[in-house]
């Protein structure tokens, strides 16, 4: 079986049944004695359905609390015992549960919300692209969507051809005003693309005033 979960709940909250309807992209329903919802961005209320909001969950194996950790407890987990994932999510009429992206990863940009997963996976879909991530950076504009990208071994790509491609599946707001392109991309012992040493990358280049121009890419 396929199951969601956090660390915070030991382990799952939502699986997809060996028995029953199963939904490609979608992460199921939730487990027996658990309650999920998705909380509007815009009203802090439960969302209507198909709107994208973060999930919250509560059940028997959601964590008690950090350990030692009284502010952070507080910070995830409320008195009646609803844990906030940090995942963005929607819920169809039936009930079944998708995953869009991170909270923290979120990129806003002029007024738009863009959730760098769904860039990612068009990049993926490039048939010369290796890996890809997308992160909102640029100091003086605020966030703008960049990406990073490398090549499948024995390609090349350039930022024309990826901004093609983007602009076929995307909408304008959505597409990267920026692309890097790279040999390989930090990763943690388990493979996993570690965003956060992009991120400081960027916080260098801004103290060290060399942050690329909007739209510049690799020079191709």
């Amino acid at each position: 079986m396929e199951g969601y979960g956090l660390s915070e709940t030991s382990p799952v909250t939502h699986f997809n049944v060996i028995f029953g309807k199963r939904i490609n992209g979608s992460i199921g329903i939730p487990c027996p004695d658990t309650d999920a919802m998705i909380l509007s961005a815009e009203t802090g209320e439960e969302a209507d359905v198909h709107e994208v909001g973060e999930l919250v969950v509560k059940g028997p194996q959601v964590m008690k609390g950090y350990w030692n950790m009284p502010e952070e407890t507080e910070r995830v987990l409320s008195k009646d015992g609803w844990l906030l994932t940090g995942d963005m999510a929607y819920m169809d009429e039936e009930g079944f549960f998708y995953i869009v992206d991170r909270k923290k990863d979120m990129i806003i940009a002029s007024g738009y919300n863009i959730y760098p997963r769904e860039v990612e996976e068009v990049l993926y879909e490039h048939p010369d692209v290796q890996e890809a991530a997308v992160l909102g950076v640029d100091p003086y504009r605020g966030e703008t969507v960049k990406a990073y990208v490398v090549a499948k071994k024995g390609k090349t790509l350039n930022k024309k051809d990826l901004d093609r491609h983007c602009r076929r599946f995307l909408a304008a707001y959505k597409v990267p005003h920026i692309y890097e392109i790279r040999d390989e991309l930090p990763k943690t012992t388990v493979g996993k693309i570690l965003k956060r040493s992009l991120l400081e990358e960027e916080k260098n280049k801004k103290v060290n005033g060399d942050a690329p121009a909007v739209g510049q890419a690799d020079g191709k």
